[in-house]
């Protein structure tokens, strides 16, 4: 009987999703169903429902839908984003708030319901 390799931790303690894995985790598929499209990342940082989290040789062994696009995204060795990233982000949300300015309460909204959220330029 082969001794098998002992589980080393990834830091985040999650373990890879496929059954039978023990794996730590070391990336995150999201699917886009509306896209026909799976975006394979670094880990994220929590665990959100309807992502699946792969350790590294799962990852890589990845197979989607026939007629799927998969986007692989290689952090690069950093899992936090750029500045420009961050800016993107913020324009991002900024033009849509721009494009509904009849909101009926600019105060800003109390609770989590994403992991984004506009927060309106008191300057307003």
């Amino acid at each position: 009987m082969r001794e098998q390799e002992p589980v080393r931790p990834s830091g985040s303690g999650r373990t890879c999703s496929k059954s039978g894995c023990r794996q730590p985790a070391a990336r995150t598929l999201i699917y886009i169903y509306s896209e026909s499209t799976a975006v394979l990342g670094p880990l994220s940082t929590f665990a959100e429902p309807h992502t699946f989290d792969f350790c590294t040789n799962h990852s890589e062994r990845l197979t989607v839908p026939k007629g799927w696009n998969v986007i692989k995204h290689e952090s690069g060795g950093t899992a936090e984003p750029s500045p420009e990233d961050l800016m993107a982000i913020a324009d991002a949300v900024r033009n849509i708030a721009k494009v509904n300015p009849s909101a009926p309460d600019k105060s800003p909204e109390v609770g989590r319901r994403g992991h984004l959220r506009a927060i309106p330029d008191p300057k307003d």
